[in-house]
């Protein structure tokens, strides 16, 4: 009797599980109080940077976006990346012409801090065309590790988009979607000039009252409502209930206009949008499929 061969597909990539000994207020209190500790300067581009604007960081970022996205990195790399950047163009004055060259060499860090399998250097150079060279990256890497003093442990809005989830009340199932529209918002934000100098509990707070009010699961149970839960996470981060609200507004306010943006880029270059779900997107994951 021959041997019957089972083929399915195995994630190659070895994740631990999470401890859910971590998910407790001792830890969440620890990262708030450490939360400001790594938040840029909200006037760098007034104060320190003398050739960039917002909108070259907005181009940077939406480059690095689909660089991460297309190399289906983990969700943390992104933000974190974006965080060492802004946290970067702080302390020291950045060329236009070297702007590439620093959101790579970020996402080079990120990738060495998040992922089992860091972005190799080769790579990152390709998806400059390459016009940065490994061994720029590498100068790169030694002066950016420079100015943030080697501290790239960040307290980022992912570490408190799990602690907000044991919160609440809802299913594994649900939990993971709420889980992925919640780290959309954090990516979209991370991207938003805006939102520089907001702290990470705030975003993740905001992030998770959007996305629970985008998929309407207060529908299900009157503690979702958005006065509730608004309630509730401010209490958790220590924050005013009308600071968080505003928040909220501002990441809802932030989708529709990237959505919109999305349908304009569709209409105006339709041959090239009927496209298969390995094409690059204009904006975060599933940030097509959040309802508002």
């Amino acid at each position: 009797m021959g041997e019957k061969l089972l083929c399915c597909e195995v994630d190659s990539i070895r994740r631990a599980y999470q401890d859910a000994n971590l998910l407790n207020d001792r830890v969440l209190l620890t990262m708030l109080k450490a939360e400001e500790h790594y938040l840029p300067s909200p006037n760098y581009f007034k104060c320190v940077q003398k050739e960039l604007v917002p909108k070259m960081r907005k181009i940077a970022a939406t480059w690095m976006l689909e660089v991460c996205e297309e190399q289906k990195c983990e969700e943390e790399v992104f933000p974190l990346a974006m965080n060492y950047l802004d946290r970067f163009l702080s302390v020291e004055a950045t060329s236009k012409t070297r702007l590439q060259l620093l959101g790579a060499t970020c996402m080079f860090l990120a990738s060495k801090m998040k992922e089992t399998v860091p972005l190799s250097v080769e790579k990152l150079c390709i998806y400059t065309d390459n016009s940065v060279h490994p061994g720029e990256l590498l100068q790169m890497e030694l002066l950016v590790l420079s100015k943030l003093k080697w501290d790239l442990a960040s307290v980022m809005p992912h570490d408190f988009i799990e602690h907000f989830l044991s919160k609440l009340r809802i299913f594994p199932s649900t939990k993971h979607i709420l889980r992925k529209h919640a780290q959309t918002f954090v990516a979209l934000c991370a991207t938003d000039v805006n939102f520089i100098a907001s702290p990470p509990s705030m975003v993740a707070a905001g992030s998770v009252v959007a996305a629970v009010q985008g998929l309407y699961l207060k529908s299900l149970d009157a503690s979702f409502s958005s006065q509730n839960l608004t309630n509730l996470l401010s209490q958790v981060i220590g924050s005013d209930p009308d600071c968080l609200r505003a928040c909220q507004e501002q990441i809802e306010s932030l989708l529709e206009s990237s959505l919109q943006q999305v349908q304009h880029h569709n209409n105006t270059k339709e041959p090239k949008c009927v496209a298969s779900d390995a094409d690059l997107s204009c904006t975060p994951t599933d940030v097509r499929d959040i309802n508002i």
